[in-house]
């Protein structure tokens, strides 16, 4: 992208590589990214003039960013996970049982050279940070923090939200990153799978432009995989599925790659496959995430049920899955029982990560609506119900006024009348916006006092 880059030609015009190795004339590509910025600042059709200015990964890193809302003047907050919440989170996660030998690969030696080390889950919640005392404090104030969260929904353009988004390693450098306050550092990121392929969490190694060299990002991967190889003996010598004949990872499903399911909100849903956005119809996305729920599989018997307690047979279920093999590849999905080969990262699983952390105000933004609102599967149905409950339930119990004020502007808490009360009761009584509560308030407790007397005067 930028190897050619003298003489001030764009770098998409260079004829270079789509992945441009780290250490490739640093001074061009933040020429560029700093240029690309001012578009950014532009905003509207000057958003056009990105495509001349960065490398097609963090492009479209970007153009997801600015879709998402992510602000790129955004400053650090108290959101995540902190203190004792975290801990818990960090010792029930899997990579606990990695750390020795991340801080065998990694963290010793890195330590000495000046530069830092950054855990995440596999959602991009970093566990943890090590490093020197003062590298990790300048690199908390660009919003390397254990607790926060580096998805690129959160934070836009990064080296972990990008492996957390694409599964590939990635290295971003400087003003490649969507964040201003992010700009002075430089991260390497590479996966850690685990022996079905699903993602574990994400090792990066970040500083100033000492990063940006190919030995550090070789550095991380080969971490990496010494992680994903301990992964797998263990899979082995517990006996567990996965693991592979003869201790080999992964199968002609692996090809596929990490596939991705939105299915939150009244939009059509989508699939993911290597990057690219597939339309699903209704019924191939209550299968997949049917499947998705149910990790061990589902008997054609038991799918039939989830999916209409009435109708379905065992043959229009072959159809089914023939009809969603022929979408989606023929190695997804094994049979006998139904189950994924391939691992599935829903925005429902990313959901339910963000409510177990506790971080709410997360949670809210990425509740796009109900689960596949139109669906009347009975699965579909639960699923959906359990959801929003939970959902609901945290935002009741936050005490956030912020957080319970976009519930409350939300189709489904627009008439929630015990959301409104813990509303009210976040905000001072002299306020303006407090009558506007209690105004809405009652004419809530009018309505429901209407439905109730209805109900008594047809017999309900």
């Amino acid at each position: 992208m930028v190897s050619n880059s003298a003489g001030g030609r764009h770098p998409r015009r260079s004829g270079s590589r789509e992945s441009v190795e780290p250490g490739t004339q640093l001074g061009a590509l933040e020429a560029y990214a700093a240029q690309a910025h001012g578009y950014l600042g532009a905003g509207g059709e000057e958003l056009s003039q990105l495509a001349g200015l960065l490398r097609p990964l963090v492009l479209e890193s970007w153009l997801r960013s600015v879709r998402g809302g992510v602000d790129p003047m955004d400053v650090l907050n108290e959101r995540g996970l902190r203190g004792a919440d975290l801990q818990r989170y960090r010792d029930a996660h899997p990579v606990a049982a990695l750390m020795p030998l991340i801080d065998k690969l990694l963290v010793q030696d890195t330590a000495r050279t000046g530069l830092i080390v950054v855990v995440s889950d596999q959602f991009g919640r970093v566990l943890s940070i090590h490093g020197g005392t003062d590298q990790v404090s300048a690199a908390a104030e660009t919003g390397l923090r254990a607790g926060d969260d580096l998805s690129e929904r959160r934070v836009g353009t990064n080296a972990v939200g990008l492996v957390v988004r694409t599964g590939r390693a990635a290295w971003i450098h400087g003003p490649e990153h969507f964040l201003h306050r992010m700009h002075q550092i430089t991260g390497a990121a590479a996966p850690v799978h685990d022996p079905d392929g699903r993602l574990v969490c994400v090792l990066m190694i970040a500083g100033g432009v000492r990063v940006a060299k190919p030995e550090i990002l070789a550095l991380v991967k080969a971490a990496a995989t010494a992680a994903e190889m301990d992964l797998l003996l263990s899979a082995m010598r517990a006996g567990r599925p996965g693991a592979g004949r003869n201790g080999e990872r992964g199968s002609e499903a692996g090809d596929a790659g990490r596939l991705g399911l939105d299915v939150l909100g009244l939009g059509q849903p989508q699939l993911t496959i290597a990057g690219d956005r597939v339309p699903l119809s209704q019924r191939h996305a209550e299968i997949l995430l049917l499947l998705a729920e149910h990790p061990e599989g589902l008997g054609a018997d038991h799918l039939a049920l989830l999916l209409d307690d009435t109708d379905l047979d065992n043959g229009t279920i072959r159809a089914a899955m023939s009809r969603l093999r022929a979408v989606i590849g023929s190695t997804v999905v094994g049979s006998r029982p139904y189950r994924l080969r391939v691992p599935v990262a829903t925005d429902v699983d990313e959901l339910r990560v963000a409510l177990d952390s506790g971080d709410v105000d997360y949670a809210l933004r990425l509740y796009a609506g109900p689960v596949l609102p139109r669906s009347t599967a009975p699965g579909i149905v639960d699923l959906r119900d359990e959801l929003r409950v939970r959902l609901r339930t945290a935002v009741l119990s936050s005490g956030d006024s912020g957080v319970l004020r976009r519930w409350t502007e939300a189709p489904e808490g627009r008439d929630d009348a015990t959301a409104w009360a813990a509303y009210r009761a976040t905000v001072d009584r002299d306020s303006p916006l407090y009558a506007q509560i209690e105004a809405k308030i009652r004419v809530l407790d009018r309505r429901m006092g209407a439905d109730a007397t209805q109900m008594q005067r047809y017999g309900s």
